[in-house]
């Protein structure tokens, strides 16, 4: 093949450029396979089995799963195991393209190939380069003809990509996994905040180990300690429906309306987060794009909510709307620190399951929302516990911003790199 020569070190083909390569020319393909669910000695165990579901758009290193397999299942599998720093994509459907690198010795299913590496190639930059012709790849899963796309083993192996000059590829990656490197950090330090405030919610609303108010003070009672429970709950606190404590749905946009919108799907929120919202002329947008949020509301996918795809909204533009599969909770009664918390726990997810309708995709309603019960605490403990989190929330959105200034940043320099229109 013109372009590739024969490396003495390591028995594999070397590249060089200017030119285009076969993806078989950056590594052994592997196609993962999901053991039997009906063996339980294979699931619950120390290592890794990524699906499509746990890889997003630009996943970086994959370094959590949904699920994990054991050592049986790494006997029965040995050949679709793949060690770390092996670059996984997507070949099935509408998650084409979806791609990360394996963290550590792992499993995929069936719907992944794999690109083992071959020795001294760097697996930071094949995986830019696939991020870079993600386009390139979904065409060819589209172009089966297939009902649903695909792309197998051996057709993914001819896929053939354009790479810069050999020389530069360790440079690229290093200046764009910096990037990735901050954001990730950036999320980590993200996941501590969110973690804290859960662990506080618990301690005061769960646990009621909560800490004396000026009041309880001024009456001779100094903490939790010595206040009364009855009927499961401290004295003075209540049970209420949500929709007591918040409007649900509160308003959505008239079909009339003219203008731009930004809006966010279903599929663009994952717990805790938005990941991107796209701009609209509400012409053009999606049917669903009709919620009206503000800062402080609460938006929960109706749809699958074992998923628990929610989010805070905060400071958002003013021409922010949301899919009418959410569920918009505005707080009326309860500050949005405290409620975000109540509506997320394994309690409050556990009700949502239990009151979904439908097979293939259960959902519940505004109503299911509005008819869930929530504790509500005296106001001056509300207000203490506010104080606090109103702090941690805003550390939150200030991260989520540096995040996605990185991420774009990045994905300026990606083609521009890749085209060699930057020198290295």
């Amino acid at each position: 093949m013109r372009g590739l020569k024969e490396q003495m070190e390591g028995g594999h083909k070397s590249i060089e450029s200017p030119q285009r390569v076969s993806v078989s020319d950056l590594g052994r393909i592997v196609t993962g396979k999901t053991p039997s669910t009906k063996n339980p000695a294979f699931w619950g165990g120390e290592y890794q089995f990524v699906t499509p579901s746990d890889l997003e758009w630009k996943t970086y290193y994959c370094r959590s799963t949904e699920r994990c397999v054991t050592e049986e299942a790494k006997q029965k599998h040995t050949k679709q195991f793949i060690p770390s720093d092996a670059v996984m994509v997507t070949c099935i459907g509408n998650t084409i393209g979806k791609c990360g690198i394996s963290a550590t010795e792992c499993l995929t299913n069936q719907q992944i190939n794999t690109i083992v590496l071959h020795e001294g190639i760097d697996p930071k930059f094949v995986y830019y380069l696939i991020v870079h012709n993600i386009g390139l790849i979904r065409g060819v899963g589209v172009g089966g003809g297939a009902a649903t796309p695909i792309i197998n083993k051996s057709t993914f192996s001819k896929i053939r990509l354009k790479v810069p000059s050999r020389r530069t590829w360790k440079t690229i990656a290093s200046i764009l996994s910096a990037y990735d490197d901050l954001i990730e950090n950036t999320r980590r330090r993200i996941q501590l905040l969110e973690q804290a405030a859960r662990l506080l919610y618990k301690e005061w609303f769960i646990h009621f180990r909560f800490p004396a108010c000026a009041a309880s003070v001024a009456a001779g009672r100094p903490g939790h300690e010595h206040v009364k429970i009855k009927n499961g709950l401290p004295e003075g606190w209540k049970r209420q429906k949500l929709s007591q404590v918040a409007e649900v749905n509160r308003a959505s946009l008239s079909k009339n309306y003219q203008g731009k919108i930004e809006y966010v799907d279903i599929s663009a929120v994952t717990p805790g987060m938005i990941k991107e919202t796209k701009l609209y002329d509400f012409k053009v947008a999606p049917s669903r794009a009709r919620r009206i949020v503000q800062h402080g509301d609460i938006i929960w996918s109706c749809v699958r909510p074992n998923r628990r795809s929610h989010a805070v909204i905060w400071h958002p533009p003013e021409n922010l709307v949301v899919s009418t599969g959410f569920a918009v909770i505005t707080p009326i009664s309860v500050p949005t620190t405290y409620l975000y918390q109540a509506v997320t726990t394994d309690e409050f997810v556990g009700y949502l399951a239990n009151n979904a309708r439908g097979a293939a995709y259960p959902a519940v309603t505004a109503k299911d929302f509005e008819e869930a019960l929530i504790t509500v605490p005296q106001d001056s403990l509300l207000e203490q516990f506010n104080a606090i989190m109103e702090s941690i929330q805003e550390q939150i959105y200030v991260l989520h911003l540096q995040a996605r200034r990185l991420a774009k940043a990045r994905d300026l320099l990606l083609p521009r790199l890749m085209n060699g229109e930057i020198a290295v």
